[in-house]
């Protein structure tokens, strides 16, 4: 049978073939000198979400001379936060989990200082990044605004804390047990009210390769995280669709009185403006419930977020007598 281990770190990564190497090389004397300290055994969990390079071969290899090195498949590319849901629900950590992206702008150096804030009743400990001077000016004005627009709508995350953090059994288990799909990571654990810390950390450049967040993919995670947080964005255009009422009352009210005065000018100037103003608050709210509606849609659906293809620990660990065959495959 696997050996029990205190400790799970979870790092999706999805063509990060260049990269792996070199996180290995520094994650893994990390984790071996905190086990020799007292730890009580790790793993390293990587969720391959579906990547297209060599990213599968590169795991295989570290895997032959990390025994605590392990890999989840899945088989089609579900998302940066579906595949750390899916390293969530395959961790084996009695003491945690610790997540993290493999682009080693998260510095593993950091795994200690996360661990040794976790004191006492805290539960969770967010990595900060208090220095983002290798980010471009897009990226830290879009992360910034992100962050002010989540705090705005009643959210509760921690500003430039991203998913890089610890959590406990008890949180993991807690967030396991959620029924939404599609969830945020780093805004689902803040609202759920367990006793927190933060450590902040400049956020390193990219190891190698390229970034695997584009434009659209954060706008994506954007649209998600509002929308599977908040009802604030409904309150918006029920907002927009009483303002819209009250104007459009006010020029009835100035038509009817400058009709009677006999003062009316026809103009298509204002009446165009009038159409288009309307319009585009209704386009505005329509998109805003179409969101809504999107994720209902989904959520009846009931289709699993992920897909597990194999796991490495079911090769080192066959199925017992408890264990039926395939058990440890179902996502």
């Amino acid at each position: 049978m696997a050996e029990p281990c205190a400790l799970s770190v979870v790092v999706p990564a999805r063509d990060e073939a260049d990269v792996l190497p070199a996180l290995a090389a520094r994650l893994r004397p990390v984790l071996d000198g905190m086990d020799a300290g007292g730890l009580g055994g790790y793993e390293v969990l990587v969720v391959d979400d579906g990547s297209t390079d060599a990213t599968p071969v590169v795991l295989a290899r570290l895997r032959r001379g990390w025994p605590q090195l392990r890999v989840v498949r899945l088989r089609t590319g579900a998302g940066h936060q579906a595949a750390l849901s899916a390293g969530l629900a395959r961790s084996r950590g009695r003491r945690g989990v610790v997540t993290m992206d493999a682009d080693l702008q998260d510095p593993p150096e950091v795994l200690p200082d996360l661990l040794a804030a976790a004191r006492g009743d805290v539960e969770v400990v967010y990595a900060v990044r208090s220095d983002r001077s290798v980010d471009g000016p897009l990226k830290r004005l879009t992360a910034a605004a992100f962050y002010r627009l989540v705090r705005a709508l009643g959210g509760t995350a921690p500003a430039q804390a991203g998913d890089f953090r610890y959590t406990s059994r008890a949180v993991v288990d807690t967030v396991l047990q959620l029924p939404e799909q599609h969830r945020v990571l780093r805004l689902v654990v803040p609202e759920l009210g367990f006793r927190a810390a933060t450590v902040p950390y400049a956020r390193a450049a990219r190891g190698a390769g390229r970034t695997k967040y584009p434009l659209r993919r954060m706008v994506r995670l954007s649209l998600d995280a509002i929308t599977g947080s908040s009802t604030a964005p409904l309150r918006l255009a029920t907002l927009f669709g009483l303002g819209g009422a009250v104007l459009t009352s006010l020029l009835l009210v100035y038509a009817l009185v400058s009709f009677a005065a006999g003062s009316t000018v026809p103009g298509w100037t204002s009446t165009l403006a009038v159409v288009a103003g309307s319009g585009t608050l209704q386009l505005l709210c329509l998109g805003v419930l179409g969101e809504y509606v999107g994720r209902l849609y989904v959520q009846l659906q009931g289709r699993p977020t992920y897909l597990v293809a194999a796991d490495s620990l079911d090769a080192d660990d066959p199925p017992g007598p408890a264990d039926p065959p395939g058990a440890g495959r179902a996502g």
